[in-house]
């Protein structure tokens, strides 16, 4: 009986285990041929009939760079909500700033604004429990994404990673900030983070409402709509965009798509940040293409600073053959570097929660905000310019030299590269 009983256990862990790391989705397998590049109209046209909702016009976006810029303007967003606030995150922790956003979310709840926050389970164990009281106080619908339950054992690997609040439907906010006090402050310091976040008006804010409301319907069953959610949307600039999502229960791979056709379109250039850089075989041979034909590649990840030391080996590991076809890399050097931005040909620009590697491509519930807009794009190529300016390049030489020691952990800790 007791070999029977142990059988079952040990069955029962294999197939969960398999479930939580398995999408049960086919997977791109074979590179992208190179058609047109991001100056045809075709490009815009590819990438909003393939990732899904289609590229909108009567768009503004303004670039809010840490802390300091970001979480006043999300708190006048909040503070601002005539109808209705829909939030969703990965990080909700503890601290001051944990607590201005509870207060603030709950005095909109009380004064009649319909209020729905949505947590992630994992990201918000960190979070003062006081603070979800206070929001179901004030009556605020708060749920907490994936929340283990013997139902859904076999999605509990799959995380909310958005970042979205959205205002009556007319205001959105979506990038890579977290509300910690680690995004507090100006990366002014080690303890204070560097990262950007977008506020968004125009027609797209729509879409971003709709990514919100995929993972609200998947979690409560209940669809919010109408004009309180859904407004009638007016122009209120000329930028070119649209919001688009992944989840492993429905496209996962669209984030990774769109990622190998920007990649595969890039005629002049290629600047990508990101926090966690972890590409498979399939991407670094688009990126090792694209530099191989002229491209002027350079991507910037963290430095000593990171909260995943393993998330650096591992990426380090894959240096090599980049480094090899020309690509340029850096590492951030005065504090923790968090941005997510990826801009092309100084003409696309894409931001939200994406990481790029497996677990944001794979395992994650992801959103990207899409910008096709070339003063816009400028902008962030000088943001991005900046922050090169207080990097260090590593070259191919110094990836050589890495000790041996380094060098075989970075082997072996890239073997887990599909959960990074």
């Amino acid at each position: 009986m007791l070999t029977i009983l142990l059988t079952a256990v040990v069955t029962l862990v294999v197939v969960l285990a398999i479930a939580n790391l398995s999408t049960g989705e086919k997977k791109i397998e074979h590179k992208i041929e190179r058609r047109y590049g991001s100056d045809d109209p075709q490009f815009i046209r590819s990438m909003g009939l393939l990732l899904g909702p289609p590229v909108t016009s009567g768009n503004c976006f303004d670039v809010l760079l840490n802390g300091d810029e970001i979480f006043p303007s999300m708190l006048e967003g909040i503070a601002s909500a005539q109808k209705t606030i829909t939030f969703e995150t990965f990080i909700y922790w503890s601290g001051a700033i944990g607590e201005q956003f509870a207060s603030a979310l709950s005095e909109k709840a009380r004064s009649g604004v319909a209020v729905h926050v949505l947590l992630d389970w994992v990201g918000s164990q960190k979070m003062d429990r006081r603070y979800l009281e206070m929001l179901k106080t004030a009556g605020a619908e708060v749920i907490q994404y994936h929340k283990p339950h013997w139902t859904g054992l076999g999605r509990m690997n799959d995380r909310t990673h958005r970042k979205l609040l959205v205002i009556d439907g007319r205001i959105g906010f979506t990038g890579g900030v977290g509300i910690a006090q680690e995004w507090t402050g100006h990366a002014q310091d080690d303890k204070h983070w560097r990262d950007s976040h977008f506020r968004v008006r125009g027609p797209v804010v729509g879409h971003m409402q709709a990514v919100f409301m995929d993972n609200w319907i998947k979690a409560t069953g209940n669809v919010l709509h109408g004009p309180n959610y859904f407004p009638e949307a007016d122009e209120v600039g000329d930028g070119l965009a649209h919001m688009f999502s992944s989840s492993p229960s429905g496209g996962s791979d669209d984030m990774q798509l769109m990622y190998l056709m920007a990649i595969t379109a890039a005629t002049r250039s290629i600047h990508l940040a990101s926090a966690y850089f972890v590409p498979d075989k399939l991407t670094i041979n688009a990126i090792i293409e694209a530099a191989k034909r002229g491209v002027d590649v350079r991507i910037l990840t963290p430095g000593k600073h990171i909260d995943t030391h393993t998330v650096r080996e591992a990426s380090r590991a894959c240096w090599g053959p980049l480094l090899e076809a020309g690509v340029q890399m850096f590492e951030y050097q005065p504090t923790m570097f968090h941005v997510k931005l990826l801009v092309v040909d100084e003409y696309l620009v894409s931001v939200g929660s994406t990481n790029f590697d497996s677990r944001s491509f794979k395992l994650n519930d992801e959103a990207n905000l899409n910008i096709y807009d070339a003063a816009f794009a400028r902008r962030q190529t000088q943001i991005f310019a900046d922050d090169l300016a207080k990097s260090k390049r590593i070259t191919l030489d110094d990836w050589n030299r890495r000790p041996w020691t380094r060098k075989l952990v970075d082997r072996v800790v890239a073997l887990l590269d599909s959960q990074l």
